[in-house]
């Protein structure tokens, strides 16, 4: 209640333009590592199913020519 009765007194540009201009200023390098934490990690997920998925079919398709005539 008390940060509604704070903001309750300030015009609408003090809520919506200078306490976010300020959460960026002060939190800017935290959100900027996080983002750039996750994007780094999805990229590496994206690597490794690419190459499980290549390893798979390179292995099916070894698996299928050579068990033709030998079996």
């Amino acid at each position: 209640m008390a940060v509604r009765e704070i903001f309750a007194g300030m015009p609408w540009w003090v809520k919506w333009i200078a306490v976010p201009v300020i959460a960026i200023v002060v939190f800017g390098g935290l959100i900027a590592s996080v983002i750039g934490f996750v994007i780094g990690v999805l990229f590496k997920v994206l690597i490794f199913v690419i190459l499980v998925g290549g390893l798979v079919f390179v292995v099916r398709k070894f698996m299928s020519s050579s068990s033709r005539g030998d079996w």
